[in-house]
């Protein structure tokens, strides 16, 4: 069994070189709930996910760690660790902001102004290229199997969902390397097919999917591969997020976020480096003119995912893990599956950039497609030419909501009250008919297209079709003509006997 005693000396802030001192910080604040086993032939994790969210919020729920899991009749020893990026608390511990606390807006602001000062400090991305690791003594190396000794399905990946095509690792930073493009690190579901088997899921236009065509096109036979499992959580918030370009190193730009490099060490079977103190490397080579079915697979939408009659896979060649390693599974369409600052960071620095006028910007994790952003209006028009050109620039955004900049964008019951009050359907929205769009989106008729729809829920002027005054805000009022009554509320809270 792992021994997973925290000690005493826990780093208490990030940035984080492993996933084990991330995890360290995370129980040393009550974020994590320790589970001894659990039975996942009869979905135990699953439905404990569901229900961990249900009772705790989106982002109050505490990641949980299961000692060891039941797979197929057997018991398999973890960890198996899940909903580890779950609060906005949680990305500003791992960005490094300086006081922690437990009031989720907050904590999305003060990580998302560290991110956007870092931004705007250094004209882009901060870059700190990765460096060369000690090999001999890297924790992903401590242990090494090849050709028969390799048995993926002797480690605790999990089958999710009943209606999945099988075990999944699903929290992999997938790297590609090519001497022409460069590095690329993608985060691709992969179906676990057998002992020295997986699935690899790149989507057309993905990174991966284009490193794998330009190898087809020269007449390579296969690409080598690797997936590391187990990465730091800026490593792996990087891999999953479209913060880089294409040709862009992933690792260049969370070396800058650490504030440190990356270390890397090479694979036994390949060139490619790997970051050294991953829990576990899987090399491998995906051929180019053979492809095989895949899936289904439950998706983020929260419904499963089409079966693919054709997709990549990998032939495992390698495997390199540290003694007693940790795994990590994403309940996708359950759970938070990564932290995202860096990606709301740079929506908020581009956007602001096209639309002075911007005050925030916000898209709710658990709402895919849905984004509000709040301006502050002086011209009429302004809120639908706001939104139209957020619904062509942001690839996800399918319903664009625009308030006034005195509506909270983190608080959605204040943008649906603003939505209720101030929008109406004629002449403040904009129905954009067909337009690229997100391909796992389960409502899409045809995949890959979309329509979009814009709403301007700000004030409408007079000039727009909206009423001559506005009446004034019941919530403005008290804070402006009795300004000491929240203070006096906050200061006497703990003796009203609220539980």
């Amino acid at each position: 069994m792992n021994d997973m005693t925290p000690t005493a000396n826990v780093q208490m802030r990030g940035p984080f070189h492993s996933l084990r001192d991330y995890v360290a910080a995370l129980e040393a604040r009550g974020r994590l709930v320790r589970i001894p086993e659990m039975d996942q032939d009869r979905y135990e994790a699953t439905a404990f996910a569901y229900a961990l969210i249900d009772k705790k919020g989106y982002y109050g729920a505490p990641a949980f760690l299961i000692e060891r899991v039941k797979m197929d009749g057997q018991w398999v020893e973890g960890p198996v660790i899940a909903n580890l990026y779950g609060g906005w608390d949680t990305e500003a511990l791992a960005y490094g902001v300086e006081e922690i606390t437990d009031d989720q807006n907050a904590m999305f602001r003060a990580a998302r102004q560290k991110l956007v000062d870092l931004h705007n400090k250094n004209g882009g991305w901060p870059l700190v290229p990765p460096a060369p690791g000690d090999a001999e003594h890297a924790p992903c190396k401590e242990i090494k199997l090849d050709g028969d000794d390799i048995d993926l399905m002797s480690f605790p990946f999990l089958k999710s969902n009943p209606g999945d095509g099988g075990r999944y690792i699903n929290s992999a930073c997938v790297f590609f390397e090519d001497p022409h493009l460069g590095r690329n690190v993608g985060t691709y579901r992969c179906q676990v097919k057998g002992a020295r088997k997986i699935g690899v899921n790149t989507e057309v236009g993905q990174h991966g999917f284009r490193f794998i065509m330009k190898a087809k096109k020269q007449g390579a036979k296969s690409v080598s591969a690797a997936l590391a499992l187990g990465c730091d959580p800026i490593v792996f918030g990087l891999s999953a997020s479209k913060v880089t370009g294409f040709g862009e190193d992933e690792l260049a730009v969370a070396g800058g976020l650490r504030g440190a490099p990356v270390e890397l060490v090479k694979c036994e079977t390949s060139d490619i480096l790997v970051p050294a103190n991953a829990e576990m490397i899987i090399e491998g080579e995906i051929p180019t003119d053979a492809m095989e079915e895949e899936g289904p697979y439950g998706e983020v939408y929260g419904f499963m995912g089409l079966k693919k009659p054709k997709n990549f896979f990998m032939d495992v060649k390698a495997v390199t893990h540290r003694r007693d390693p940790w795994f990590i599974n994403s309940f996708a369409g359950v759970t938070k599956l990564v932290h995202t600052m860096p990606t709301n960071a740079g929506d908020f620095v581009k956007i602001k950039k096209m639309i002075p006028s911007l005050t925030d910007f916000y898209a709710p994790g658990e709402m895919i497609g849905v984004v509000v952003a709040a301006i502050d209006k002086i011209r009429p028009g302004e809120g639908m030419s706001v939104g139209q050109l957020i619904a062509s620039t942001r690839f996800l955004s399918k319903v664009v909501i625009v308030v006034d900049s005195d509506v909270d964008v983190l608080n959605l019951s204040d943008v649906m009250a603003a939505v209720g009050a101030r929008w109406q359907p004629y002449p403040a929205s904009l129905l954009i008919h067909q337009t690229s769009g997100m391909p796992l989106d389960p409502s899409c008729p045809t995949r890959g297209m979309t329509s979009k729809i814009v709403i301007d829920a700000t004030r409408q002027l007079p000039d727009e079709g909206g009423p001559a005054v506005w009446p004034p805000i019941s919530k403005t009022l008290l804070k402006e003509q009795a300004p000491d009554a929240f203070d006096l509320v906050a200061e006497k809270w703990d003796g009203y006997g609220v539980k």
